[in-house]
């Protein structure tokens, strides 16, 4: 049983596991409670997903089995001195917010607390979220069970060791906006030549989520698949040649690079 799931902070990546949680029917509404300082914010997600709302962080902090903190790091401070006296011990505290580690957040509490750190992504709003968990040693196997769950309604779930968590973020957590980023620039290439933008936006997202379900579903390398694809002298060996003299690759890993790098600095 996953109780009532709280939420303090009601931004995008928020609304999104809202969405994904209901719309996989892993909880209900009225176990979601969410709190947010803009009251118009907190009217449209009730109006959207029917959850229940407050504008008092301890009244979620009170009621929450399962506890995001969907708020930016520059809030943490604030909001876990606000909450802290009023978080039962079984609670799972989850972390949302890139610079914000368990460690720093143990101390922030003042008690032994059950801390989760976790980064999903935006498609958790379609249920094809990606989600990296970290967890603390106060964490029972039937809390991270319950984890599990909850994430799966929205997407995959990795469980691995804080220490990979940005990298998680770069790869996971931002690069849908480098495949947005893709898809657009493959549509464009289509309009050039006279297709109807709406068009070829279809095609473009559907060939990325095949290709991405080609790699999770049948195991084989990208590489390989890629090889598939790729006839002696044939069209698309050519264009993957332009690709790489264009420094396709070295671009993207450039750009992990970058973000790992802001990370650290958002760490401190």
């Amino acid at each position: 049983m996953l109780g009532t799931v709280g939420f303090i902070g009601c931004g995008n990546i928020a609304r999104a596991m809202m969405g994904g949680m209901i719309k996989s029917g892993v909880v209900s509404p009225d176990q979601i409670i969410a709190s947010n300082r803009s009251f118009g914010i907190l009217e449209e997600v009730q109006t959207n997903y029917g959850i229940r709302i407050s504008q008092d962080n301890k009244t979620v902090a009170k009621e929450a089995d399962m506890l995001f903190l969907t708020v930016t790091s520059k809030s943490y401070p604030e909001v876990i001195a606000e909450i802290k006296d009023f978080i039962r011990d079984t609670t799972v505290v989850i972390l949302i917010a890139v610079g914000e580690t368990i460690e720093k957040n143990e101390k922030r509490f003042s008690r032994p607390m059950k801390i989760a750190k976790a980064m999903p992504n935006t498609p958790a709003l379609v249920q094809e979220g990606i989600t990296g968990i970290a967890v603390n040693k106060l964490v029972t196997t039937q809390d991270q069970e319950n984890l599990r769950v909850l994430f799966e309604s929205f997407g995959k779930v990795v469980f691995l060791d804080e220490s990979m968590m940005d990298i998680v973020t770069a790869i996971g957590g931002s690069s849908p906006a480098f495949i947005y980023m893709f898809i657009e620039a493959l549509a464009d290439g289509a309009v050039l030549y006279g297709m109807p933008r709406e068009i070829a936006y279809v095609i473009a997202s559907q060939a990325v989520l095949g290709a991405a379900k080609m790699v999770l579903e049948t195991g084989l390398h990208p590489g390989t698949l890629k090889d598939k694809v790729c006839s002696p002298g044939g069209v698309t060996i050519e264009s993957v040649a332009m690709l790489e003299e264009r420094g396709f690759r070295s671009a993207v890993i450039e750009a992990v690079r970058i973000n790992m790098e802001k990370a650290k600095m958002i760490h401190g």
